[in-house]
């Protein structure tokens, strides 16, 4: 028991380190006290286990933000580039008029009075006049008011731009400094014995259960898409948990949930939160092959349901992906995206 002991108190103080970088996105717990026992220390591990997985779909959000913003920098660059494009267009018929003098005054006129042949033809080119000055300034006031919204488009979403950016950089240097707590939690997952180590990944993602035949469940799903998308997540059984991770060899939750899917040719985001807002909710009860479960609140975990009351799902680190029941604790909802 001294070892568990020796490890508890260790990962006392990295989880007590972690719980201050997580203050910023993670409502602050109160410190615990140095583990007495292998069941406080595995206790303690699970604890910080759901804490880390939290960051790392909140680091997988904040990426979906950022992709956003720069779409809309693009946007308005684009909507600029149209503007002045616009402008350019009408250069020549602007220098034309300013070489012959025009400007919609007396000289104009007279050059018309001047040059006219009888009275009728005064009063066309009167008209004419008119109509090109009319025309000329509605087309630059037109260009002006566009290029202005341009303008002012492109200086908000560069704005917008930066500060994601910013703000990203930060929550991945912040990441930064949990992923060495993490390297220290898996260090101490390692020194639980196996039976500890079943009670912290059983704890977070429930007992390991028999996986149905991978062509029985997909027979069963509501569509073509959702039936590979089964087959290709039941194809991952064995595979590590790995932070951040999207395959082929590795996966956190919505890693997987977005590979199987990929693979049927649907794009779904990296973020257990932004998965579990896409598609058509669905019932408990209603639930079919293919659909996305998840979990807790905010979610910060989801897999796919597989039949029979099952999902498969990346568990958790030291837990390769597996099939469990799909009634294990934290359950929220479904989506059905095919």
């Amino acid at each position: 028991m001294q070892r568990n002991r020796t490890t508890g108190r260790r990962w006392s103080g990295a989880a007590v380190a972690a719980a201050g970088l997580l203050v910023l996105v993670l409502a602050p717990t109160a410190a615990s006290a140095a583990p007495a026992t292998a069941g406080e220390a595995a206790a303690l591990v699970e604890e910080t286990g759901r804490r880390l997985a939290v960051l790392d779909e909140q680091v997988h959000q904040a990426e979906l933000t950022v992709e956003a913003r720069q779409q809309a920098a693009a946007d308005a660059e684009r909507a600029a580039a149209g503007a002045e494009a616009t402008l350019a267009q009408y250069a020549p018929q602007i220098r034309a008029i300013a070489q012959t003098g025009y400007t919609g005054g007396t000289r104009s006129r007279v050059a018309a009075f001047l040059g006219s042949d009888s009275a009728d033809d005064l009063v066309a080119q009167m008209t004419t006049l008119e109509l090109i000055a009319d025309h000329t300034e509605g087309v630059l006031t037109e260009v002006a008011a566009a290029q202005a919204r341009a303008a002012e488009a492109r200086a908000a979403a560069d704005a917008a731009g930066g500060e994601a950016a910013a703000a990203l950089a930060a929550l991945h240097e912040q990441q930064a400094q949990v992923r060495a707590e993490a390297d220290a939690y898996e260090a101490d997952f390692a020194r639980l014995s196996a039976a500890e180590q079943t009670v912290v990944t059983t704890a977070l993602a429930g007992p390991t259960l028999a996986a149905p035949a991978a062509e029985v469940a997909a027979a069963a799903a509501p569509g073509p898409a959702a039936a590979v998308a089964v087959q290709t997540a039941l194809a991952q059984l064995g595979d590590p948990y790995v932070w951040g991770a999207s395959g082929p060899d590795g996966f956190d939750c919505s890693g997987l949930t977005q590979y199987a899917y990929a693979a049927a040719g649907i794009s779904l985001p990296h973020s257990s939160g932004a998965q579990a807002s896409m598609g058509t909710p669905v019932a408990r009860a209603d639930l079919m092959p293919g659909d996305i479960v998840y979990f807790y609140s905010p979610v910060s975990h989801v897999g796919i349901y597989v039949g029979d009351g099952k999902m498969v799902h990346a568990r958790t680190f030291g837990s390769p992906v597996a099939v469990t029941s799909v009634d294990m604790s934290g359950y929220r909802g479904a989506v059905r995206v095919a």
